[in-house]
């Protein structure tokens, strides 16, 4: 127990650190790096808690995906972060407001604790499968999200596909310059279309 409380204060001291380093660090690329340190050392809490797959989702998916892509998106696209900032201080009391929102949740989850917001988790939540010391986590989360949230599954699949067709068919930009690839011209083409006979004199080029 004591080595698990070790692990745990210190991947839980270099997330919140690294959380921190996301929104203090100047450089875009920097802070990138520290979302990259945050999700790893989450992904060790969760393997302390007995959740591996979430582990293992939170390692391939954020830091394998979408935090690598942050990467590359800030370091290619050349962003102006000095003319970003310029608005700041127009929507910093609205972000005080929310800020000073979320404070207050939190205080209350610590304070009442188990009184007005229960911590007490739902019978068919907390055992969605009656033998399940027998199966890993892995297991158990395969057999709930594909048999009773199948359908759920695939509608967030189907969600997701649109959004990513979406996000694709509005950041398409065609250049007027570049030569693309026409299929029904190229099927359509005739003998006539596709050569050209050039009737070329003895002793003269074209």
């Amino acid at each position: 127990m004591i080595i698990a409380a070790l692990f745990f204060y210190l991947f839980a001291s270099i997330c919140v650190a690294s959380a921190v380093m996301v929104i203090a660090s100047k450089n875009p690329v920097h802070s990138v790096l520290f979302l990259i340190l945050a999700f790893v050392n989450a992904a060790g809490l969760f393997v302390l808690m007995g959740a591996e797959f979430l582990a293992m989702i939170l390692v391939i998916v954020y830091v394998g995906a979408v935090a690598v892509l942050f990467l590359f998106v800030v370091m290619m696209l050349d962003v102006d972060f000095a003319e970003l900032r310029q608005g700041f201080l127009n929507y910093l009391p609205i972000g005080g407001l929310i800020g000073i929102i979320f404070f207050v949740e939190l205080v209350m989850i610590l304070v009442l604790g188990s009184g007005a917001i229960s911590t007490v988790v739902s019978k068919p939540i907390a055992d969605p499968i009656p033998p399940l010391a027998e199966v890993t986590n892995t297991e158990a989360l395969g057999r709930i999200l594909y048999t009773r949230y199948v359908y759920y599954f695939q509608a967030a699949g189907l969600v997701l596909l649109v959004a990513m067709i979406g996000a694709i068919v509005l950041t398409l930009r065609h250049k007027p310059n570049v030569k693309r690839q026409n299929i029904a011209d190229q099927v359509a083409r005739t003998k006539a279309t596709a050569i050209e006979i050039r009737h070329v004199r003895p002793g003269q080029g074209i």
